[in-house]
């Protein structure tokens, strides 16, 4: 040490103007339809923890934190377990993802919500914010988590290996973990470099056949991080002062040029901030399967009760999807994520379910196998260019002659179709009736639309319970 005192660090208007936007964002208001929008997507998530709190990665998340121990900050749903913040955000995160029931938002190439909600929920939780500061920091972390993943080029940045799932969730879960814990734009700063640095994850989630992994990479990681980000600096940590900008900053670290051709954009971080908010640009899913499989199951149904099909009328099936969503749901062993399974169902009943969506059994059922021996996937270059619009065509080939195509072009729940209200409680509902039982499903239901009047979000925590 030579005795001088140490310049200031330089921060560049990109992080003074993120950072500002995180510190201020509680007690920012929201237009009523940004408001509206977010509460169906904290049901629709909400919903999605509860079932998967049954299903295989959510017993394994519940069983690992109740041997963490730890204080009581915050629930975790379907159990009798309060733990910590960082521990509930981890375990919720992936009951959560637990199945392919959550949302996604499709020029990020992500799933915000199985991060940002359980974040957003744990440090409310802990903290004991009201239903309003809950929902203006759920709003904030769409906006936050979708925008790193874009100014990061998110298709290309994916197809050089590295998951964008996890890149930006971790992000939106810290902003609305670090908003609720009350950071200022100075402490947002080091939010971030404590976010950046926590930043992993790899594509290679594809080839887990259990969804545990997956769904600790989707959500319970980005979660669990994006908390333990907020809490540190909550606590009094310091941080590098500007993670965006300046030597060995976090856009070089990923700079990807020399595999894909073009930088990454840091600039698309701050655009549209208070204006363009990307919960309203975020999918809510109609099927409770995997993104690629909900174009083609709206063409069949529509085929089907348009034109009375039932099973026995089909010669055979042709479905056409974007490239990358026919590797991930070609004949896969889980329901959920098989295409021609998913397909041959709708045929058979006319619908697809919750139940016969994860109804592995049933897959190896004789006359789903021979449907399904009919149904061909196929890879369609003119889909994928359209991306990140997830579009599907089936075309039927029925045994008295006839051919039949229908091409979706905006699936039911996306930006460009949106469920109403009706269709969000619907879902939620069925997803949580079965666990929680018909009455707190709807007391459930009917609390989170009235979000804003909750004094504190501890009060939900007897209707998360079980």
């Amino acid at each position: 040490m030579n005795g001088k005192k140490k310049a200031p660090a330089e921060v560049s208007p990109l992080m003074r103007e993120v950072s500002s936007y995180i510190a201020g964002a509680l007690k920012r208001p929201l237009p009523e339809a940004v408001i509206e929008k977010t509460r169906h997507h904290v049901l629709d998530t909400i919903a999605a923890m509860v079932s998967g709190s049954r299903l295989l990665p959510g017993k394994k998340a519940i069983a690992y934190v109740r041997t963490l121990g730890g204080g009581k900050d915050a629930c975790v749903i379907g159990s009798r377990l309060v733990t910590t913040a960082q521990h509930a955000a981890l375990a919720n995160g992936m009951l959560g993802h637990a199945d392919e029931t959550d949302d996604s938002h499709a020029p990020s190439l992500c799933h915000p919500g199985c991060a940002i909600v359980p974040a957003a929920l744990a440090m409310a939780e802990r903290e004991a914010r009201d239903g309003t500061a809950f929902l203006r920091a759920v709003a904030l972390g769409y906006d936050i988590g979708t925008r790193v993943n874009m100014a990061l080029g998110a298709y290309d940045f994916r197809d050089v290996g590295h998951s964008t799932h996890s890149f930006g969730p971790t992000f939106g879960a810290a902003a609305a973990a670090g908003a609720l814990a009350g950071v200022n734009a100075h402490q947002a700063r080091w939010l971030l470099s404590y976010t950046a640095q926590q930043c992993s994850g790899i594509s290679c989630w594809m080839r887990d056949e259990e969804h545990i992994e997956k769904a600790f990479d989707f959500g319970g990681m980005p979660a669990r991080n994006g908390v333990a980000a907020a809490a540190m600096i909550a606590s009094g940590f310091t941080a590098v002062e500007d993670v965006f900008s300046g030597e060995r900053n976090f856009f070089v670290a990923y700079d990807e040029t020399r595999r894909i051709g073009r930088p990454p954009e840091p600039q698309r971080l701050a655009e549209g901030l208070g204006s363009t908010y990307e919960i309203m640009n975020t999918n809510i899913k109609r099927w409770s399967v995997g993104s690629p499989i909900q174009a083609p199951l709206d063409s069949l149904l529509d085929l089907i009760r348009a034109h009375g099909i039932r099973a026995d009328d089909v010669e055979h099936l042709t479905v056409r999807v974007a490239r990358q969503g026919a590797n991930t749901t070609d004949n896969r062993a889980m329901p959920d994520i098989c295409m021609q399974y998913l397909c041959a169902v709708m045929l058979i009943d006319g619908i697809v379910t919750f139940v016969s969506s994860h109804d592995e059994k049933r897959m190896k059922h004789p006359k789903v196998m021979a449907l399904r021996a009919r149904i061909e996937l196929i890879g369609d270059e003119a889909l994928t260019r359209a991306l990140p619009s997830r579009q599907g065509i089936v075309e039927l080939r029925l045994k008295d002659g006839r051919s039949l195509r229908h091409h979706t072009q905006a699936v039911r729940g996306t930006a460009q179709n949106p469920m109403a209200r009706a269709e969000v409680d619907e879902k939620a509902y069925h997803l949580m009736a079965p666990i929680l039982g018909k009455a707190r499903a709807r007391k459930l239901c009917d609390a989170v639309w009235a979000t804003e009047r909750l004094s504190s979000m501890r009060d939900l925590r007897p209707l998360l319970r079980t």
